[in-house]
């Protein structure tokens, strides 16, 4: 009796059921841990989320237009969607993967209190695709206003409208009103410029660019900007040296007493011929003289020019960014000056303005195109500065007749080269 009694006991949980049971609890834990979590990721991807992520900013989706594409500016241009679509695609030009990040809608908080404030002003005829990140990379590295002094392509509709919709950009129409406002400048009456006065292509080209460059110290001035830089639209500065890779870190730390900083240049050198976004395909510049030694720049002058008169095919003297003050004036494209004193200047020693200098072969005939001038030496002299383009207006001449004469040959007519 007493063996029955002890048999129907109930016998304590032994310490091996106890950890079966916690070995399946924790097993379980770790299985729907994971899978809760992925359901939830799911969700905010199917639902948006309310999550910013910075990734989705850059997405060349047709959904993340550029700036001001989101309020449909361009729908009142009047081009069909079948043969003229502004996405990213067109305005890039060659794929549906934007290699340069844009920012949707260009928040970029720029505050009353930055400083030093810094402007660009520059004259363009180039498209979005060439001033878009242009302008995105120089925002980034501490410009807060534009002056964009437009003609040709940049001037349509269908670029303008969409510079006009990014913060901190005044777009400026060459306009009658503004000739005529331009023909009373006190420019004309001084020497300083006078030897470019009434010459076609090149020449005029810097005369405007100087007439511009007055116009913008005064806006610069209205804007409380505390910095102008002239600088073109196939050039970007490399603020080398600052500690955060920051245009505005480099000028803060310049000495009060100072008017100009000189940016020396490099000059791209373009490894391949099928470059179609320069910005982010070329990689390799020929350093300005001023920051190389000595016995490199005379010992490799040889090779480095390959029959070339000049050290570089276009300009050597830099760009600067002069301090917005009174009495400032334009010095020619490249310097600023002052109407009281002579600037006290400073040249930076590892700054420089990288200068992507013909690296599409449309960059050759866009020139010619601009200019008009017949295909003879004395005409291409009277047009152009630089031998370099001299030479290249001839040579893009003789290659478009022996085009003209060959197809005439095989009996093709009609067809026009750009």
């Amino acid at each position: 009796m007493a063996g029955l009694h002890t048999s129907l006991r109930p016998q304590p949980p032994s310490s091996a059921a106890n950890n079966n049971s916690f070995i399946v609890k924790l097993l379980l834990l770790l299985t729907l841990l994971p899978l809760s979590l992925s359901l939830f990721a799911f969700f905010l991807q199917w639902r948006g989320g309310g999550v910013d992520d910075p990734i989705s900013r850059w997405s060349p989706d047709e959904s993340h237009k550029f700036p001001g594409m989101d309020s449909s500016p361009l729908s009142t241009v009047g081009y069909s969607s079948s043969s003229h679509s502004f996405d990213c695609s067109m305005l890039l030009g060659h794929s549906n993967t934007a290699s340069f990040p844009y920012y949707r809608d260009w928040k970029f908080k720029f505050d009353s209190d930055l400083k030093p404030k810094i402007c660009i002003t520059t004259s363009t005829s180039a498209g979005l695709e060439q001033i878009l990140p242009w302008m995105f990379y120089h925002k980034v590295i501490g410009v807060s206003t534009f002056f964009l002094f437009v003609e040709g392509k940049a001037a349509s509709p269908a670029v303008s409208k969409v510079l006009e919709s990014i913060p901190g950009v005044k777009v400026i129409y060459r306009t009658t009103e503004l000739e005529e406002q331009q023909a009373k400048s006190r420019i004309w009456n001084e020497t300083w410029l006078s030897s470019f006065f009434y010459k076609p292509c090149n020449y005029e080209l810097f005369v405007k660019q100087s007439l511009n460059m007055e116009m913008a110290i005064v806006m610069a001035r209205d804007a409380g900007a505390e910095w102008i830089i002239h600088l073109d639209t196939d050039e970007l500065l490399h603020p080398a040296g600052s500690r955060e890779y920051s245009l505005r870190q480099l000028l803060i730390d310049v000495p009060g007493n100072v008017d100009m900083v000189i940016f020396p240049n490099y000059e791209s050198s373009i490894e391949r011929d099928d470059i179609k976004e320069p910005f982010t395909e070329v990689s390799m510049f020929k350093k300005n003289y001023d920051h190389l030694m000595k016995d490199t720049y005379f010992g490799m002058y040889k090779e480095a020019t390959r029959g070339n008169p000049n050290y570089f095919l276009t300009y050597g003297n830099g760009k600067s960014a002069a301090r917005v003050q009174d009495h400032l004036r334009p010095n020619g494209a490249h310097r600023w000056h002052n109407y009281m004193k002579t600037p006290n200047e400073i040249k930076l020693e590892e700054a420089a303005v990288l200068h992507y200098t013909y690296s599409k072969f449309s960059d050759l005939t866009s020139r010619r195109d601009r200019c008009g001038c017949k295909p003879t030496k004395e005409d291409v002299k009277r047009c152009f500065m630089l031998e370099f383009d001299r030479s290249v207006s001839l040579c893009i001449f003789i290659v478009y007749c022996w085009y003209s004469y060959s197809l005439d040959n095989v009996g093709i007519k009609d067809i026009h080269f750009s």
